[in-house]
């Protein structure tokens, strides 16, 4: 069944950065029975002396607030009940809260109104296929050379003599031990080797270190790739940046550094007196990156859509569950909306990289 539409002459007005304006008036027969709601929703909460609370006349209730504060909460119910109604009807894609403001209020008379808020930005994309076969047509080397693997075993050897140390000097939290020079490591022979364990011997051992360094080329050439994809879809991609986005995107950035200055041992307050800048400047120097974050966002997003790509529903679940289980305090919505997200910018990624 349809739901009875109050509202009429609606306007609809694009604003810079994805934000729109609406205007229209909900009818004044609406507003009527507003009124009445209105009357018994304050009589519901109201206290007097005299009266239980919920028990005072209504008659009594609309002399105290007058006909002034009737309509001010008449106006709020009536448009929390209309503006959701024009937000489908109008097939709009909000992404933040409306800003209400009422132009015109009197019973018997249509009430006018005006309200703000920012929709999905409209993206016209690049040719995404193009920038990542072009992308992902330059080789990238992965050979590995005798010495990157010396300077593993060499950084093995250190590592045994801190290691060593440690464990003859427990209470040594603070590492205050003498720098460990070559002298002082242990010779590299068939005999270190088997202590550490895991391997035959030093053949064995070199082999592993080369096929470690091969993986690790591999996946920081497939960063590279990655990051490279996105810049050029960013630079050729035209995107009417929505302001809730860059600040949503600045405030994620904001809040990892605290997190990461309080891991360090520091606090946030002193931090910004040590290099004399405020909260207001850092955002400022970072809003560049926080444009671009979302951008990158906003595009993996339409591309997903495009090529119809949706996460794993299965693989969605174990991980939102994995997740609640760390952060049992955590909204379990906006886990899954995190979870969701970065499975599919992982699928969209995979998409562009097969693009050959």
């Amino acid at each position: 069944m349809e739901t009875k539409k109050h509202y009429a002459n609606i306007k609809i007005t694009k604003l810079k950065n994805s934000e729109i304006e609406i205007t229209g008036e909900i009818s004044a027969e609406r507003l009527a029975t507003c009124k009445t709601e209105a009357l018994k929703k304050i009589t519901k909460n109201a206290e007097m002396d005299g009266f239980r609370k919920g028990h005072v006349p209504s008659s009594v209730v609309s002399a105290k607030i007058g006909e002034a504060g009737l309509l001010e909460e008449a106006s709020e119910i009536a448009l929390a009940e209309e503006y959701p109604k024009i937000v489908i009807d109008h097939k709009l894609d909000v992404i933040s809260r409306p800003e209400i403001s009422i132009t015109k209020m009197a019973f018997g008379n249509p009430l006018e109104f005006k309200i703000k808020t920012t929709v999905m930005p409209e993206i016209k994309l690049a040719d995404y296929k193009k920038i990542a076969k072009g992308i992902m047509a330059k080789e990238e080397s992965t050979e590995v050379t005798e010495k990157e693997i010396e300077a593993v075993i060499l950084e093995i050897r250190r590592n045994a003599v801190h290691a060593k140390h440690h464990k003859d000097n427990p209470n040594d939290t603070k590492h205050n031990h003498p720098e460990i020079k070559d002298e002082d490591l242990p010779p590299f022979d068939e005999a270190f080797v088997k202590t550490l364990g895991e391997f035959k011997d030093i053949a064995d051992l070199k082999e592993k270190i080369k096929e470690n360094l091969i993986k690790e080329k591999e996946y920081k050439n497939s960063d590279k790739k990655r990051i490279a994809m996105a810049d050029e879809m960013v630079k050729k991609s035209t995107i009417d940046m929505p302001e809730i986005i860059v600040q949503s995107e600045l405030a994620k950035m904001l809040a990892q550094f605290k997190d990461d200055i309080t891991r360090a041992g520091l606090t946030y307050e002193d931090y910004l007196k040590h290099i004399k800048k405020s909260e207001e400047d850092i955002k400022k120097e970072w809003r560049p990156d926080a444009e671009k974050k979302g951008a990158v966002q906003l595009i993996l997003n339409k591309i997903a859509v495009e090529e119809k790509l949706e996460a794993d529903s299965e693989t969605l679940k174990k991980e939102t569950e994995a997740l609640m289980k760390m952060y049992k305090e955590a909204d379990p919505e906006r886990v899954k909306i995190y979870v969701e997200t970065m499975l599919l910018n992982e699928k969209v990624f995979k998409f562009l990289e097969e693009q050959k």
